[in-house]
């Protein structure tokens, strides 16, 4: 494969990506609603030319592309929806949708896979195999986007499967890899304290669930400090604590405590799940009180392929040089990319796209979120790179094969 054709071919697409991005951030949609995001990605790909297109769900698009010999089968992905976050920017491109907003790049992940397609589709004689590119709807909401096109069977056949995720915590010019975790499994739950309410003169003939929802908060942190291996990584934040009408002479008789649970290991995962239960229980029994207990498993751990990210990490250092390469510790953030990865050897990559001197320091979800542009063009060269090394038109052996 020549190196220089690639670069051109990478010019040549560079301005487009930016004004794709800049449109989908302009015109933003919530999970499971991208009607018009993705039939502007379908309308994009349809005039690439040499791609197979189909649409596995409702607001989501697959395209095929089908090398001239055959080879082993790759996927591409990236997540196109919005958030429910009033911008905060000023931008010619910001949002035009009233409290809806990309605030987690993921008009940037959608731009920079139309990118990939359109250099991909035009080296299709150089390809061995097939580059399935996936343009997946509901990120940020589950049961999420890639459950379902797992279970509408886009992911059968892959070989193996790359994702980049923009990263603003990570300067533009760095690429961040981790091997083995990369998020966390993601849970949350809801309880409800059935007690008895009252006058706060008289606690005594009352049963007050906001003095019983303190104690459970209080014995959660236990299950991290005392029930967990402390070389295990596990964190519980409650986040909603709900009791009473607002007068402050009543004792109200009911409370209801909602939060977070972040894990790794699937053992740490369920055990925390059954000790919270049991904490609630108890506590709410010993004060003779009834309770409710929701616990819902979220995304799983996004677990990068060791022999993939080998890969990558060749890559990234051969194109981009060791001074680009970082290695990242696993976050405790989740990604629903975990469905894919759970049955394609894949590899999650975290692209730096922050930049302090341009003013690009706002954390993901919050109103002023964006990024820098300049990262726009190492993630399509990521893409496209890594899926010729992998498909063996570089090297004339695919890797899969060797």
């Amino acid at each position: 494969m020549d190196k220089e054709n690639v670069r051109s071919l990478l010019d040549s697409v560079a301005d487009d990506v930016i004004q794709w991005r800049r449109h989908l951030h302009k015109y933003p949609e919530l999970s499971f609603q991208e009607e018009k995001t993705a039939a502007f990605v379908y309308e994009r790909l349809q005039s690439f030319g040499n791609l197979e297109l189909s649409r596995p769900t409702r607001t989501s698009v697959v395209a095929r592309l089908v090398g001239a010999q055959p080879g082993p089968v790759i996927g591409l992905r990236a997540d196109m929806d919005a958030l429910a976050i009033q911008e905060e920017n000023d931008f010619p491109f910001a949002s035009a949708v009233p409290g809806v907003m990309h605030a987690c790049g993921h008009d940037g992940h959608t731009a920079m896979l139309l990118g990939a397609a359109s250099v991909l589709s035009r080296l299709r004689d150089q390809i061995r195999g097939e580059v399935r590119f996936i343009f997946q709807h509901a990120e940020e909401m589950h049961p999420g986007g890639a459950r379902e096109m797992v279970e509408a069977g886009v992911a059968e056949g892959i070989d193996a499967m790359l994702a980049i995720h923009l990263m603003a915590y990570i300067p533009v010019g760095k690429i961040g890899i981790a091997y083995g975790p990369v998020t966390a499994n993601s849970d949350r739950f809801e309880i409800t304290i059935q007690g008895k309410g009252g006058h706060a003169s008289a606690p005594h003939t009352a049963i007050d669930p906001v003095a019983i929802g303190a104690q459970v908060i209080a014995n959660l942190q236990q299950i991290v400090s005392r029930n967990t291996d402390p070389l295990e990584q596990l964190v519980i934040s409650v986040t909603n604590f709900h009791g009473g009408t607002g007068a402050y002479n009543v004792i109200p008789d009911k409370a209801e405590l909602r939060g977070s649970v972040r894990s790794f290991s699937q053992d740490v995962r369920q055990t925390a799940a059954k000790r919270l239960e049991q904490i609630v229980m108890g506590v709410a029994e010993a004060h003779g009180a009834a309770y409710r207990f929701d616990y819902r498993y979220g995304y799983a751990s996004v677990i990068n392929d060791e022999r993939v990210t080998r890969t990558v990490e060749e890559l990234i250092v051969e194109e981009w040089g060791e001074q680009a390469l970082q290695r990242i510790p696993p976050m405790m953030g989740g990604e629903d990319f975990s469905a894919f990865a759970a049955c394609v050897p894949s590899c999650y990559i975290c692209l730096g796209a922050g930049n302090e001197e341009k003013g690009i320091v706002y954390p993901h979800h919050h109103p002023r979120f964006t990024i820098d542009e300049d990262a726009l063009r190492d993630g399509v060269a990521l893409f496209v790179r890594w899926a010729l090394k992998w498909t063996g038109a570089k090297s004339g052996q695919p890797i899969a094969n060797g």
